[in-house]
Protein backbone atom coordinates (compact mmCIF):
# COMPACT_ATOMS: atom_id res chain seq x y z
CA UNK A 1 0.00 0.00 0.00
CA UNK A 2 1.41 3.39 -0.95
CA UNK A 3 0.86 5.01 2.44
CA UNK A 4 2.95 2.36 4.15
CA UNK A 5 6.09 2.92 2.07
CA UNK A 6 9.32 3.63 3.92
CA UNK A 7 10.94 7.06 3.75
CA UNK A 8 13.71 5.65 1.56
CA UNK A 9 11.23 4.26 -0.97
CA UNK A 10 9.15 7.40 -0.87
CA UNK A 11 12.01 9.60 -2.00
CA UNK A 12 12.76 7.43 -5.01
CA UNK A 13 9.44 8.32 -6.61
CA UNK A 14 9.57 10.66 -9.57
CA UNK A 15 9.67 14.33 -8.65
CA UNK A 16 9.88 15.59 -12.22
CA UNK A 17 6.15 16.04 -12.89
CA UNK A 18 5.27 19.27 -14.64
CA UNK A 19 2.96 21.27 -12.41
CA UNK A 20 -0.25 22.83 -13.63
CA UNK A 21 -2.08 25.79 -12.06
CA UNK A 22 -5.01 23.41 -11.66
CA UNK A 23 -3.02 20.96 -9.52
CA UNK A 24 -4.24 20.88 -5.94
CA UNK A 25 -0.87 21.89 -4.50
CA UNK A 26 -0.73 24.92 -6.80
CA UNK A 27 -4.34 25.90 -6.10
CA UNK A 28 -3.61 25.88 -2.36
CA UNK A 29 -0.27 27.68 -2.66
CA UNK A 30 -1.69 30.47 -4.85
CA UNK A 31 -4.97 30.74 -2.99
CA UNK A 32 -3.39 31.01 0.48
CA UNK A 33 -0.59 33.41 -0.45
CA UNK A 34 -2.36 36.38 1.14
CA UNK A 35 -3.08 34.39 4.32
CA UNK A 36 0.52 33.16 4.41
CA UNK A 37 1.84 36.70 4.04
CA UNK A 38 -0.40 37.90 6.90
CA UNK A 39 0.89 35.13 9.15
CA UNK A 40 4.50 35.79 8.19
CA UNK A 41 4.10 39.52 8.91
CA UNK A 42 2.16 39.19 12.15
CA UNK A 43 3.84 40.99 15.10
CA UNK A 44 4.42 37.72 16.95
CA UNK A 45 6.22 36.04 14.03
CA UNK A 46 8.22 39.16 13.21
CA UNK A 47 9.37 39.43 16.84
CA UNK A 48 10.22 35.74 16.83
CA UNK A 49 12.33 36.09 13.68
CA UNK A 50 14.18 39.00 15.31
CA UNK A 51 15.09 36.74 18.19
CA UNK A 52 12.73 38.57 20.56
CA UNK A 53 10.97 35.48 21.88
CA UNK A 54 10.40 35.06 25.60
CA UNK A 55 10.89 31.63 27.13
CA UNK A 56 7.45 31.56 28.79
CA UNK A 57 5.83 32.57 25.52
CA UNK A 58 7.73 29.88 23.64
CA UNK A 59 6.47 27.32 26.17
CA UNK A 60 2.88 28.48 25.64
CA UNK A 61 3.32 28.30 21.88
CA UNK A 62 4.66 24.76 22.19
CA UNK A 63 1.66 23.88 24.35
CA UNK A 64 -0.73 25.18 21.70
CA UNK A 65 1.00 23.15 19.02
CA UNK A 66 0.68 20.04 21.17
CA UNK A 67 -3.10 20.40 21.29
CA UNK A 68 -3.34 21.16 17.57
CA UNK A 69 -1.19 18.21 16.50
CA UNK A 70 -2.89 15.88 18.97
CA UNK A 71 -6.18 16.73 17.24
CA UNK A 72 -4.80 16.47 13.69
CA UNK A 73 -3.08 13.16 14.31
CA UNK A 74 -6.01 11.67 16.20
CA UNK A 75 -8.27 12.42 13.23
CA UNK A 76 -5.66 11.26 10.72
CA UNK A 77 -5.43 7.90 12.51
CA UNK A 78 -9.20 7.54 12.39
CA UNK A 79 -9.24 8.32 8.67
CA UNK A 80 -5.94 6.79 7.52
CA UNK A 81 -7.73 4.40 5.17
CA UNK A 82 -9.95 7.04 3.62
CA UNK A 83 -9.19 7.05 -0.14
CA UNK A 84 -8.73 10.82 -0.10
CA UNK A 85 -6.16 10.75 2.71
CA UNK A 86 -4.45 7.35 2.57
CA UNK A 87 -1.71 8.48 0.11
CA UNK A 88 -0.75 11.26 2.57
CA UNK A 89 -0.67 9.01 5.63
CA UNK A 90 3.02 9.18 6.57
CA UNK A 91 3.12 9.04 10.38
CA UNK A 92 6.75 8.01 10.85
CA UNK A 93 7.88 10.93 8.70
CA UNK A 94 5.49 13.66 9.78
CA UNK A 95 3.66 13.14 13.06
CA UNK A 96 4.65 15.66 15.73
CA UNK A 97 2.65 14.83 18.88
CA UNK A 98 5.31 12.66 20.52
CA UNK A 99 8.07 15.16 19.70
CA UNK A 100 6.02 17.96 21.26
CA UNK A 101 5.43 15.84 24.37
CA UNK A 102 9.22 15.54 24.78
CA UNK A 103 9.59 19.30 24.45
CA UNK A 104 6.89 19.93 27.05
CA UNK A 105 8.56 17.51 29.45
CA UNK A 106 11.81 19.42 28.98
CA UNK A 107 10.15 22.77 29.73
CA UNK A 108 7.67 21.75 32.45
CA UNK A 109 9.09 18.55 33.98
CA UNK A 110 7.77 15.01 34.23
CA UNK A 111 4.33 16.18 35.38
CA UNK A 112 3.95 18.50 32.38
CA UNK A 113 0.47 17.21 31.53
CA UNK A 114 -0.90 18.63 34.77
CA UNK A 115 0.64 22.04 34.06
CA UNK A 116 -0.73 22.80 30.61
CA UNK A 117 -4.14 23.71 29.21
CA UNK A 118 -5.63 24.53 25.83
CA UNK A 119 -5.82 28.30 25.34
CA UNK A 120 -8.90 30.27 24.32
CA UNK A 121 -7.56 30.87 20.79
CA UNK A 122 -6.33 27.30 20.31
CA UNK A 123 -9.63 25.65 21.36
CA UNK A 124 -11.66 26.67 18.24
CA UNK A 125 -8.80 25.43 16.03
CA UNK A 126 -8.79 22.05 17.80
CA UNK A 127 -12.59 21.82 17.69
CA UNK A 128 -12.62 22.53 13.96
CA UNK A 129 -10.09 19.77 13.27
CA UNK A 130 -12.23 17.26 15.17
CA UNK A 131 -15.36 18.46 13.36
CA UNK A 132 -13.67 17.97 9.98
CA UNK A 133 -12.42 14.52 10.96
CA UNK A 134 -15.93 13.44 11.93
CA UNK A 135 -17.96 15.02 9.17
CA UNK A 136 -15.73 15.71 6.14
CA UNK A 137 -12.36 13.90 6.34
CA UNK A 138 -11.32 15.14 2.91
CA UNK A 139 -10.71 18.53 4.48
CA UNK A 140 -8.00 17.02 6.71
CA UNK A 141 -5.79 17.35 3.62
CA UNK A 142 -5.93 21.15 3.99
CA UNK A 143 -4.99 21.06 7.67
CA UNK A 144 -2.17 18.56 7.13
CA UNK A 145 -0.78 20.56 4.20
CA UNK A 146 -0.93 23.86 6.09
CA UNK A 147 0.84 22.57 9.19
CA UNK A 148 3.30 19.92 8.06
CA UNK A 149 4.57 21.68 4.96
CA UNK A 150 4.97 24.91 6.93
CA UNK A 151 6.94 23.07 9.60
CA UNK A 152 9.29 21.68 6.97
CA UNK A 153 9.83 25.19 5.57
CA UNK A 154 9.58 28.18 7.89
CA UNK A 155 9.62 26.00 10.98
CA UNK A 156 13.27 25.22 10.39
CA UNK A 157 14.03 28.95 10.49
CA UNK A 158 12.26 29.35 13.83
CA UNK A 159 14.23 26.42 15.25
CA UNK A 160 17.56 28.14 14.65
CA UNK A 161 16.35 31.47 16.01
CA UNK A 162 14.80 29.90 19.12
CA UNK A 163 17.92 27.87 19.89
CA UNK A 164 20.07 30.99 19.86
CA UNK A 165 17.65 33.43 21.48
CA UNK A 166 16.59 31.07 24.29
CA UNK A 167 20.06 29.54 24.69
CA UNK A 168 18.63 26.04 24.32
CA UNK A 169 21.03 23.06 24.34
CA UNK A 170 22.77 22.30 21.03
CA UNK A 171 21.70 18.67 21.54
CA UNK A 172 18.13 19.66 20.65
CA UNK A 173 16.24 19.56 23.96
CA UNK A 174 13.14 21.73 23.75
CA UNK A 175 13.24 21.69 19.94
CA UNK A 176 12.26 18.10 19.10
CA UNK A 177 9.17 19.43 17.32
CA UNK A 178 11.33 20.89 14.57
CA UNK A 179 13.41 17.75 14.04
CA UNK A 180 11.97 15.30 11.52
CA UNK A 181 14.01 12.15 12.08
CA UNK A 182 12.38 10.28 9.21
CA UNK A 183 13.02 13.00 6.63
CA UNK A 184 16.61 13.41 5.44
CA UNK A 185 15.85 15.63 2.46
CA UNK A 186 13.01 18.08 3.24
CA UNK A 187 12.94 19.58 -0.26
CA UNK A 188 12.58 16.18 -1.93
CA UNK A 189 9.99 15.12 0.64
CA UNK A 190 7.89 18.24 0.02
CA UNK A 191 7.96 17.51 -3.71
CA UNK A 192 6.83 13.97 -2.98
CA UNK A 193 4.02 15.17 -0.73
CA UNK A 194 2.93 17.67 -3.34
CA UNK A 195 2.88 15.02 -6.08
CA UNK A 196 0.73 12.75 -3.94
CA UNK A 197 -1.67 15.58 -3.27
CA UNK A 198 -1.94 16.22 -6.99
CA UNK A 199 -2.77 12.58 -7.63
CA UNK A 200 -5.86 12.76 -5.41
CA UNK A 201 -9.07 12.60 -7.44
CA UNK A 202 -10.65 15.91 -6.49
CA UNK A 203 -13.07 17.93 -8.59
CA UNK A 204 -13.20 21.73 -8.85
CA UNK A 205 -15.77 22.02 -6.07
CA UNK A 206 -13.65 19.95 -3.67
CA UNK A 207 -10.57 21.99 -4.51
CA UNK A 208 -12.49 25.14 -3.61
CA UNK A 209 -13.55 23.60 -0.30
CA UNK A 210 -9.98 22.58 0.45
CA UNK A 211 -8.75 26.09 -0.36
CA UNK A 212 -11.35 27.62 1.96
CA UNK A 213 -10.32 25.20 4.71
CA UNK A 214 -6.62 25.99 4.24
CA UNK A 215 -7.34 29.71 4.56
CA UNK A 216 -9.40 28.96 7.66
CA UNK A 217 -6.44 27.06 9.12
CA UNK A 218 -4.24 30.09 8.50
CA UNK A 219 -6.84 32.26 10.27
CA UNK A 220 -6.79 29.98 13.30
CA UNK A 221 -3.01 30.20 13.40
CA UNK A 222 -3.19 33.99 13.17
CA UNK A 223 -5.63 34.03 16.08
CA UNK A 224 -3.16 32.00 18.14
CA UNK A 225 -0.31 34.37 17.17
CA UNK A 226 -2.41 37.37 18.23
CA UNK A 227 -3.23 35.72 21.54
CA UNK A 228 0.44 35.00 22.21
CA UNK A 229 1.37 38.57 21.31
CA UNK A 230 -1.13 39.89 23.87
CA UNK A 231 0.01 37.48 26.56
CA UNK A 232 3.59 38.49 25.88
CA UNK A 233 2.85 42.08 26.86
CA UNK A 234 2.33 40.94 30.45
CA UNK A 235 5.42 38.72 30.62
CA UNK A 236 8.51 40.43 31.94
CA UNK A 237 11.19 40.74 29.28
CA UNK A 238 14.18 38.50 29.93
CA UNK A 239 17.47 40.37 30.10
CA UNK A 240 19.59 39.33 27.15
CA UNK A 241 23.31 39.09 27.86
CA UNK A 242 24.94 40.65 24.83
CA UNK A 243 28.32 39.48 26.05
CA UNK A 244 30.36 42.68 25.74
CA UNK A 245 33.07 42.68 28.48
CA UNK A 246 33.11 45.39 31.11
CA UNK A 247 36.29 47.42 31.41
CA UNK A 248 37.09 45.69 34.70
CA UNK A 249 37.07 42.31 32.98
CA UNK A 250 39.71 43.15 30.39
CA UNK A 251 42.77 42.43 32.54
CA UNK A 252 44.21 45.85 31.77
CA UNK A 253 44.28 45.21 28.01
CA UNK A 254 42.42 48.14 26.45
CA UNK A 255 42.53 46.47 23.02
CA UNK A 256 39.86 44.07 24.33
CA UNK A 257 37.39 46.91 24.76
CA UNK A 258 34.83 46.85 21.92
CA UNK A 259 34.47 50.63 21.94
CA UNK A 260 38.24 51.12 21.62
CA UNK A 261 38.33 48.57 18.80
CA UNK A 262 35.48 50.39 17.09
CA UNK A 263 37.23 53.72 17.36
CA UNK A 264 40.45 52.33 15.90
CA UNK A 265 38.51 50.60 13.11
CA UNK A 266 36.86 53.87 12.11
CA UNK A 267 40.26 55.56 12.07
CA UNK A 268 41.32 53.16 9.30
CA UNK A 269 43.34 50.66 11.28
CA UNK A 270 42.60 47.38 9.47
CA UNK A 271 43.89 45.23 12.34
CA UNK A 272 41.33 46.69 14.69
CA UNK A 273 38.67 46.63 11.98
CA UNK A 274 39.09 42.85 11.76
CA UNK A 275 39.19 42.52 15.54
CA UNK A 276 36.00 44.57 15.90
CA UNK A 277 34.25 42.45 13.27
CA UNK A 278 35.27 39.25 15.06
CA UNK A 279 34.12 40.70 18.37
CA UNK A 280 30.70 41.54 16.94
CA UNK A 281 30.30 38.10 15.43
CA UNK A 282 30.92 36.54 18.84
CA UNK A 283 27.90 38.34 20.30
CA UNK A 284 24.68 36.26 20.54
CA UNK A 285 22.47 39.20 19.53
CA UNK A 286 24.45 39.83 16.35
CA UNK A 287 24.48 36.11 15.59
CA UNK A 288 20.69 35.99 15.90
CA UNK A 289 20.30 38.97 13.58
CA UNK A 290 22.62 37.49 10.97
CA UNK A 291 21.03 34.05 11.25
CA UNK A 292 17.57 35.57 10.96
CA UNK A 293 18.36 37.49 7.77
CA UNK A 294 20.00 34.47 6.13
CA UNK A 295 17.24 32.14 7.29
CA UNK A 296 14.48 34.51 6.20
CA UNK A 297 15.78 34.60 2.64
CA UNK A 298 16.16 30.82 2.59
CA UNK A 299 12.74 30.33 4.13
CA UNK A 300 10.93 32.50 1.60
CA UNK A 301 12.57 30.57 -1.21
CA UNK A 302 11.76 27.23 0.45
CA UNK A 303 8.07 28.03 0.88
CA UNK A 304 7.52 28.94 -2.77
CA UNK A 305 9.35 25.92 -4.17
CA UNK A 306 7.72 23.40 -1.83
Amino acid sequence: MMAADSAENILTESNDDILSPDDLSEVLAAGTKESHDKAENSPFVKDFLRGRIKRELFKLGTTGLYYVYSAIEEEIEKNKDHPMFAPLYLPSELHRRDALAKDLEYFYGEDWESKISCSAATRPYVDRIHEVGRNDPVLLVAHAWTRYMGDLSGGQILKKVAQRALKLPPTGEGLNFYHFEGIHNPTAFKRLYRSRMNELEVDAETKEKLLDEANLAFKYNLDVFSELQEIGKDIKEEVQDVGFPAHGDMGGDISKCPYYAAKMAVSGNTTYACEFARMLLRQSTVQVILATWVAAVAGLAAWYIM
